[in-house]
């Protein structure tokens, strides 16, 4: 799978022309190399009260600048796609996958275009689609993490990790959460949904959870330690 290019590094995405054409994009950032970048007046004119006050409510200046980062490249990056100013892009809210109500995962009006972010300390992760999209980035954790993660797993992944030597097991664990994760956030519900309930192996080669492709992503060109992974419902699939 191509690396995802690097906003500050690489040119800006052209803008849609019509629907999304072709398979999913990504992107990363690296959050100490993006914070340089930015002017405070920059993010006061790019980000909206609501998520002005959520940076003004945290307490470490790590949370803030992370934060910060996260969602002034979101909204560049969909200004780009949308051919709109980064400060102008419809926000919504998805119903709710529980209750239907509008606190789902967030959206852009319209739906010609989907987006999904995920961050992991230094890395934030963002994926666009035609479709429904998940995407997540984790930092390989130790084997004794592994081990107390493990037992939350589907039945088959736990048993491949468990004849796996110990060495193996961060790299398994990781390709298998950061692909559940981005199943789970593809889906609307988040880890509110059983991670034991679907499988999406622990090996190199990817397996599809029902209508929904998977996909390692690698990201070692920016950060190396990190794990992530994209899941998009295919588009000839969606009426399963």
């Amino acid at each position: 799978m191509t690396a995802p290019r690097v906003l500050g590094r690489d040119e800006p995405p052209a803008a849609l022309v019509g629907r999304w054409q072709g398979g999913p994009q990504t992107w990363l950032l690296s959050v100490s190399e993006y914070t340089s970048e930015l002017e405070g007046y920059v993010a006061e004119k790019i980000l909206d009260a609501q998520e002005r006050e959520r940076v003004a409510a945290f307490l470490r200046d790590e949370d803030r600048e992370r934060y910060t980062a996260a969602h002034v490249g979101l909204r560049r990056l969909l200004g780009a796609y949308l051919d709109l100013e980064p400060s102008e892009v419809p926000f919504i809210r998805e119903p709710c996958p529980g209750c239907g109500e509008p606190h789902g995962r967030p959206a852009v009006r319209g739906g010609a275009l989907h987006f999904n972010m995920s961050h992991a300390a230094d890395l934030v992760l963002f994926a666009f689609a035609g479709t429904p999209i998940g995407v997540d980035v984790e930092r390989v954790q130790s084997v004794e993490v592994v081990d107390q993660i493990a037992p939350s797993l589907h039945p088959r992944e736990r048993t491949e990790l468990a004849v796996l030597p110990p060495a193996e097991r961060p790299a398994a664990f990781a390709r298998c959460w950061t692909r559940k994760e981005a199943y789970l956030k593809g889906l609307g519900t988040g880890l509110s949904r059983d991670p034991a309930t679907d499988y999406v192996s622990t090996g190199v080669a990817t397996v599809p959870v029902g209508s929904w492709s998977l996909a390692d992503i690698p990201v070692d060109h920016v950060r190396s330690g990190y794990a992530a992974a994209w899941a998009v419902l295919e588009a000839t699939r969606t009426d399963q």
